[in-house]
């Protein structure tokens, strides 16, 4: 068993114990299993896929870093938060809101940046919240 953090900038998201931990990363997706080499890496938007038993949880993460010891995993992200807490419809207009203000924002390189982060936050739930309800046989919803 790995021990498994992942925090936020507004509080604890996950801890407990996983069989292993899938989480996405600028060099790609890694698995990580117990007696797993030592690591420090960069997460990038994406799904964090824990493993227990026979029970898989899905959780959304922006960018952070995460470290690995061999014992556990340690995940640092800007934002997080488990599948079956997201909205997809208020998923949908943060797209939006988004997409709007990286229009509004193309000529502010800053402003523009920080609307770019905003989707790929966005897109991230939305593809975490579709893996969950394809996981857990639900049907899907049109784009």
């Amino acid at each position: 068993m790995l021990t498994v953090s992942i925090i936020t900038p507004e509080g604890t998201v996950y801890t407990g114990e996983a069989d292993s931990v899938t989480l996405p990363t600028a060099d790609g997706e890694i698995t990580v299993l117990p007696h797993h080499i030592p690591l420090v890496g960069i997460v990038v938007p994406g799904t964090i896929l824990l493993r227990k038993g026979g029970e898989a949880h899905f959780i959304a993460t922006s960018r952070g870093v995460v470290e690995v010891d061999g014992k556990g995993v340690s995940i640092l992200a800007d934002s997080a938060d488990r599948a079956d807490e997201l909205q997809e419809d208020a998923i949908r207009r943060a797209m939006e809101d988004a997409e709007r203000l990286k229009t509004e924002k193309r000529n502010d390189a800053e402003g523009f940046a920080e609307a770019t982060a905003m989707l790929d936050r966005e897109l991230a739930r939305l593809r975490t919240i579709r893996r969950h309800r394809t996981h857990r046989g639900m049907p899907q919803t049109s784009e």
